[in-house]
């Protein structure tokens, strides 16, 4: 057996067992897949893939097994890279991060400018996606750290920790009748058209749930992932806006008013995820230090060992 044939296993199991498409993602043939994976069967002396004529059907029971054995090495293996990477260049290499739109145009610009200060010969890459997109681009080790306020602890394979908290804000023009009203409810915003995130962002489903709990239905005029491009359409009066607050902090046009939301909304919590058993470099550790003061690498390294939990943290 060998990793040629662990990598095809992995694959046909990650694209549905669609071995056209394992060859696709491995730039190899259809044939030479179906092959390896034939003769690792014959070598373990079970069947992985139920089958149907030449197509495969589904996973069998030892197959699962063997996933998840193959899993751990294919783990194990880029941890040996890494390893290799670290101590014979151990101040250089990538950082790739996956984040949201919000995350990378307003948080992550001072910890990377710090980063880079630091460890001046690391490239950062960033990779921006929903939420989801975030989740998977740890699993597929596409990225090392990924930041984001949802989704990423509903997946086992990851890792995640609270990293800071923060509240929506309402942003309007400074002429509109709201901006003169000291406390807001919940029925004045649900009386105007409303710009926010769509439903998979920045916490919209706070945002929702809170209308619902009071039986209201909001006027969702514009949704949308990009901050910026929600205040732009608050400025041509298609609404009030919902952001987030670390998407006003600078903002000195000086036509709009904001307003805090986290007595309506809540508190979210952005949180910082690692695939779990993943290596993690000295600059990936440093980089969740720059992040927030709640993260050290002492903390980190414990949790990524399961010695330690969210509430230690």
């Amino acid at each position: 057996m060998n990793l040629h044939q662990f990598r095809f296993v992995q694959e046909a199991a990650r694209r549905n067992l669609n071995l056209t498409e394992a060859a696709k993602a491995l730039h190899t043939s259809q044939p030479g897949v179906s092959k390896a994976i034939i003769e690792l069967e014959e070598e373990l002396g079970i069947e992985i893939f139920a089958r149907h004529g030449k197509r495969l059907k589904r996973i069998t029971e030892p197959g699962q097994h063997v996933l998840r054995s193959i899993e751990l090495i294919m783990r194990e293996v880029g941890n040996l890279k890494r390893i290799g990477e670290q101590f014979s260049a151990e101040d250089s290499g990538t950082l790739s991060i996956a984040t949201t739109h919000t995350q990378a145009r307003y948080v992550l610009p001072v910890p990377v400018a710090k980063l880079r200060e630091a460890y001046p010969k690391v490239n950062v890459s960033l990779h921006q996606g929903a939420p989801d997109q975030v989740a998977r681009m740890l699993i597929d080790e596409v990225a090392e750290i990924g930041i984001a306020t949802e989704s990423l602890s509903n997946y086992t394979e990851l890792l995640t920790l609270p990293c800071y908290e923060w509240q929506h804000v309402l942003v309007l023009p400074k002429e509109h009748p709201l901006a003169a009203k000291e406390r807001l409810t919940l029925e004045d915003i649900a009386t105007e058209p409303i710009i926010t995130y769509h439903p998979s962002f920045t916490g919209r489903t706070r945002v929702d749930h809170a209308f619902a709990q009071r039986h209201l239905t909001p006027r969702i005029a514009l949704e949308a992932i990009d901050s910026d491009v929600i205040k732009t359409y608050v400025r041509l009066g298609l609404g009030l806006g919902i952001v987030a607050e670390m998407a006003v902090r600078d903002d000195t046009g000086g036509d709009l008013v904001s307003r805090p939301m986290g007595q309506l909304f809540g508190m979210n919590v952005a949180r910082v995820a690692f695939k779990r058993g993943a290596y993690l470099r000295n600059f990936v550790y440093r980089f969740a230090e720059l992040l927030s003061d709640r993260l050290d690498r002492n903390l980190v390294a414990k949790a990524m060992s399961g010695q330690a939990n969210d509430y230690e943290l």
